[in-house]
């Protein structure tokens, strides 16, 4: 049994599965367009087959006790088929950009089967320019966007030829599936450990009391500050509206070079200028809809991550989330960057990141029943309109079996009364947004695009003018 306790969800990992429901789907992922010629489909299943021991939660699914005794588990899945798993298929050649967004939304359309390991693989030919694409659609439970990035480094090779010796199958056995009493025994056990938890914990604290206080106060302050956050709630806006289960996908290049190009010039960091672009953007796309921005201010969603460096390439989710600014009642790009410069300086100085990290450990105290209830309240509607996550990739190009990854789109997930969501990666010098929108609520998804492209190029103008203002200024 103890291989059970070693592979128990997280309150985290345990609350993506609370928040799924018809129209919410908490898989998240990635279109990844490469050059060259396409592979055969057996082909990529040998790739990713020699290297599935590097990754062995992919071939495992959940078990969740019955009766709510703990949270679920992952076992090994007896009748894992790696076919399954990844799917082949072809646009109708020369295949454009938005065929493959059209068909990206339909995959992410469709929600993962639970009885089974909780990914998939797309390979998708007939590309136009002798390309072809991939789509990835994993579970959040199973992996958070700073330790997928890492997944994909695995899956990958670093350079065309592999860059090192031929990888050899590695033969596997999966573990007895357990039955229902050994998972209900489980849960039950779970339950009597946690007291003992708390126990250890007081007594740690009782030997070293002058930094366990201070860890405590420290904690305290964090949950205040996050709770006191929670209870102011965001704006009513169209992208908070009832949603369905069907999706709409479109993406935007852009050079990393030009963000540094801003923060250098005008100050923050990249991802305040991430975060006063797509306050720019949709500044502009409220007005497009005849909504009013004078004095609003939108409220992103932005997962930090807490995962230490050791922790790197691990499955699971650790993750902490703080509310972030989108300033769309200021008009001035440089003086909306300047905002979210500040405020974003002063959530970091303050203690929600670990407010919410104490919260999100604490539940891990908590039976299923109240762990659902407080991811429903972490993700309301109340709370964010919208989420932005920026996720730092890697900035050597990869391959697969000798083929060159170009772009690396991200995609986020909606949860329910959220109408569009945002994801950021940098690869390779790129800096590409991911839009994903409910296909009803966001028909106008592309015209967002073209509005984070204006509004980045507003903040692109005013970098461009700094140097000559703050020489004419020293004249």
């Amino acid at each position: 049994m103890s291989t059970l306790r070693t592979d128990r969800l997280s309150s985290v990992d345990a609350s993506f599965l609370a928040q799924e429901h018809d129209a919410s789907h908490m898989h998240v992922g990635a279109v990844m367009i490469f050059n060259g010629p396409p592979p055969h489909r057996d082909e990529v299943i040998g790739a990713i087959e020699e290297r599935l021991h590097l990754v062995p939660r992919y071939r495992q699914k959940l078990a969740v006790p019955r009766f709510e005794m703990g949270r679920p588990f992952w076992i090994d899945d007896p009748r894992f088929n790696i076919e399954y798993h990844i799917r082949h298929t072809a646009l109708p050649a020369p295949g454009s950009l938005e065929q493959l967004r059209q068909l990206a939304g339909r995959i992410f359309s469709q929600r993962l089967d639970r009885s089974k390991p909780l990914w998939e693989l797309w390979l998708v030919q007939g590309l136009e320019d002798g390309r072809f694409a991939m789509i990835s659609k994993t579970h959040h439970a199973l992996v958070d966007g700073v330790s997928g990035v890492d997944i994909v480094g695995v899956l990958f090779d670093i350079t065309a030829d592999g860059g090192g010796p031929e990888p050899e199958l590695v033969p596997w056995t999966p573990a007895p599936e357990p039955s229902e009493a050994e998972l209900i025994a489980e849960g039950i056990s779970g339950l009597v450990r946690t007291p003992l938890e708390i126990a250890t914990s007081i007594v740690k604290a009782v030997e070293t009391p002058q930094a366990t206080l201070d860890t405590a106060r420290e904690a305290l302050e964090g949950i205040t500050e996050f709770v006191w956050a929670g209870l102011n709630p965001a704006p009513d806006t169209p992208l908070n509206v009832e949603i369905g289960p069907h999706r709409r996908i479109f993406w935007l290049q852009s050079s990393l070079a030009d963000f540094k190009r801003v923060k250098r010039a005008l100050g923050g960091t990249v991802n305040d200028v991430v975060l006063a672009t797509v306050s720019g953007a949709l500044r502009r796309w409220l007005r497009s809809r005849g909504i009013r921005t004078e004095g609003l201010e939108l409220r992103a969603l932005v997962p930090v991550s807490i995962r230490a460096e050791d922790e790197h390439g691990q499955l699971g989710n650790r993750i902490a989330a703080m509310r972030g600014p989108l300033p769309v009642y200021v008009e001035d790009p440089v003086e909306r960057l300047r905002t979210v410069t500040r405020i974003m300086g002063d959530l970091k100085n303050s203690k929600q990141a670990l407010g919410a990290e104490v919260i999100a450990g604490l539940t891990d105290f908590a039976p299923p029943t109240l762990l659902a209830q407080a991811s429903r309240v972490n993700f309301s509607t109340r709370l964010f309109n919208l989420i932005v996550t920026n996720v730092p990739g890697p900035q050597i190009p990869l391959y697969m079996l000798g083929r060159e990854l170009v772009e690396m789109i991200p995609v986020a997930f909606l949860p329910e009364n959220h109408a569009m969501a945002i994801a950021i990666i940098s690869y390779n010098g790129r800096l590409d947004f991911g839009l994903l929108g409910d296909y009803d609520a966001m028909p106008d998804l592309e015209d967002f695009a073209d509005d984070l492209r204006e509004s980045l190029a507003e903040l692109l103008a005013a970098a461009d003018r700094a140097p000559a203002a703050a020489e004419a200024a020293a004249q």
